[in-house]
């Protein structure tokens, strides 16, 4: 698996939504380095990513409160496991579940498989509160999908965080998961 600078050369055989992922990230003058792969729907399938990209790529959920007027985004390492009464301590919400496929497409444009932070450029009414483990902010680089399953990015945590943010207008909740 080879690692690239940038995005793909061309478009062709890209879906549209990958394509303005690129171009909302070269428009914000943030690098990141691509690799591109049979589709992955799991982190366990996202190994042979990491290893060419020499990061972990981290896990999201798509997460919704019991009545389905809320929801959420959770980024956290891929190593670690959801336990949804520690989290809905912390947000606070109760009965968290996994929103369905569909919620997931309306909201952010993916797919299950797919669930990326870069999905949020179709969120802009903000209908999804992003919710961020705190060990992922202390790292250097952030791993992620670029709303498509078939390649995988590494972009530094502090453009994501910030940059790419504040382009999208939306912000996120700090939570401790262990």
């Amino acid at each position: 698996m080879e690692r690239y600078k940038g995005r793909p050369e061309t478009s062709e055989g890209r879906e549209e939504k990958e394509i303005q992922v690129y171009d909302l990230l070269d428009r914000l003058q943030i690098e990141y380095d691509r690799v591109d792969h049979e589709p992955v729907m799991t982190i366990a399938a996202c190994e042979e990513a990491d290893r060419a990209l020499g990061i972990q790529i981290c896990k999201n959920l798509f997460l919704c409160n019991r009545q389905k007027t809320k929801f959420y985004l959770l980024v956290m390492p891929g190593d670690k496991a959801l336990q949804t009464k520690q989290l809905s301590q912390q947000i606070p919400t109760s009965r968290l579940s996994f929103a369905s496929g569909e919620d997931m497409e309306h909201y952010l444009n993916v797919s299950p498989g797919s669930a990326t932070i870069m999905g949020l450029i179709f969120d802009p009414e903000n209908q999804v509160q992003l919710l961020v483990d705190e060990e992922l902010l202390g790292q250097p680089w952030y791993g992620c999908h670029p709303c498509v399953n078939t390649s995988s990015l590494r972009l530094r945590t502090e453009d994501v965080f910030g940059k790419y943010l504040e382009a999208v207008h939306h912000d996120y909740i700090v939570v401790q998961l262990t």
